[in-house]
């Protein structure tokens, strides 16, 4: 795996595996479910991916937005393809709400709506808290493909 995965807590922080992506529960919730997704190749140009990668992006989209919807709907949702510290071809996957979120007696402010993300606000989670939200977000997305 390459060093983008790893950085972001691959396979520790896996939520679904694909036959070309991995999608990981984001260390920094910036906002409640946030997500990376992360091309498994070594490619750090958006255009090196396989043509497969593309067709199956389709797939992953749609079931990360099920997904999403179904453990805690969100008003919009922002994918950030920023690649500006880690190299890799990934995607910040951003649920968005109008309100703050509560998870496991947290609260998940979105400080940026509606603007962008406020990707410098995401809160430490508590080890506890963190492996409940990834077990969720699991769940929520075994019953996809």
């Amino acid at each position: 795996m390459n060093a983008t995965l790893q950085k972001f807590g691959y396979p520790e922080s896996l939520v679904k595996e694909y036959d070309h992506w991995c999608l990981l529960l984001r260390p920094q919730q910036v906002t409640l479910a946030s997500l990376v997704l992360a091309a498994k190749s070594e490619a750090t140009a958006f255009s090196d991916l396989p043509v497969a990668a593309f067709a199956e992006l389709s797939v992953v989209i749609n079931e990360i937005e099920r997904s999403l919807q179904r453990f805690n709907a969100y008003t919009k949702i922002n994918y950030l393809m920023l690649m500006m510290v880690d190299p890799h071809v990934h995607m910040h996957v951003i649920p968005r709400y109008d309100k703050p979120q509560h998870f496991d007696d947290i609260e998940f402010a979105d400080t940026g709506w509606p603007g962008p993300p406020d990707l410098r606000s995401a809160p430490k989670l508590p080890d506890k808290v963190q492996k409940n939200l990834l077990w969720n977000m699991q769940l929520r997305l075994s019953g996809e493909s």
